[in-house]
Order: structure tokens, then C-alpha cells, then sequence
């Protein structure tokens, strides 16, 4: 809880406002980070919509597949070629989309570990920008110190 120290009309201006301006701050930095996690979100909801699509397109796969085993029995003699090559093919179009996946899930990975490392940048950042503003605000302070040892 942050304690002011009071003058003759209430609390020290000063005091209030660079507690306002620091509050001010925070809520930034607070609203840009929710920003990055909102954009970070969106790109994972496409990515799970993808993934989602690609899950129907490999459902989709495997019902032609028990279809065609249906067919296969049905029509042994004449079939067993047509079946091999159909079981062949839905291994194939099956691995394809497990690569797709794949790929899809490494790139959100990736993305999400860039977004992180960019975000520590950003938070590194702002540390170092708060500190100069300090050590420019604390040599200001020195500069006026000296002014009022001056004598006239």
C-alpha cells in the first residue's frame, strides 16, 4: 500500500502523481501484454482449427478405407489387388496427414517459442528504459542539488 505524506491543501502532488504515472505504466504494459497474448491466441485458435480440419480429412480417410475392406471381402477373388493397393494408398494419404500434423504442431511450437523469446525482449527492454530514465531523472536531481548549492 503506498503511504503519502500530506501538505497544507492534502496529500504531496509529486508523490500522487508518480504513483499515478507509475500505475499508468504498469496498465500499459499490462494491456500491450494482453494484446500479444490475444494475437498469440488467435494464431493458435487457426492453428487448432487446421489441425481439426486435417483430424476430418483423416476420419474422412479411414471410413474409405473400412469401406473399401467391406468391398474387398465381399469381392475376394477378384478384388485382393484392388484391396492392396487401396490399404496402400490409405497408409499413404493416413501418414501424409500425421506429417501435416506434425508440421503444423512443430510451427505452432516455434511460433509460440519466438512470441516467448520476443516477449522477454520486450520485458528486458522495458527494464532498461526504466533504468536510464531513472539514472537520467537521479543526474537531473544531482544538477539541481548543485544549482541550489551555488550562492548568488
Amino acid at each position: 500500500m503506498e503511504k503519502f505524506s500530506r501538505t497544507l491543501h492534502g496529500y504531496n502532488p509529486k508523490e500522487v502523481n508518480s504513483f499515478l504515472d507509475n500505475i499508468i505504466s504498469q496498465v500499459e504494459q499490462i494491456i500491450k501484454a494482453s494484446k500479444q497474448k490475444d494475437v498469440y491466441i488467435n494464431n493458435l485458435e487457426q492453428q487448432l482449427k487446421e489441425l481439426d480440419s486435417l483430424k476430418a480429412s483423416i476420419d474422412y480417410y479411414k471410413r474409405m478405407e473400412e469401406n473399401l475392406n467391406k468391398t474387398v471381402e465381399l469381392a475376394e477373388m477378384t478384388s485382393e489387388q484392388l484391396r492392396l493397393t487401396a490399404t496402400k494408398e490409405g497408409e499413404l494419404i493416413v501418414e501424409n496427414a500425421k506429417r501435416n500434423a506434425d508440421r503444423i504442431v512443430n510451427n505452432a511450437l516455434l511460433k509460440a517459442d519466438d512470441i516467448e523469446r520476443e516477449a522477454a525482449m520486450l520485458r528486458r527492454n522495458v527494464n532498461i528504459y526504466k533504468r536510464k530514465l531513472k539514472d537520467n531523472l537521479e543526474q537531473q536531481l544531482e544538477m539541481v542539488n548543485d544549482i541550489e548549492k551555488i550562492d548568488f
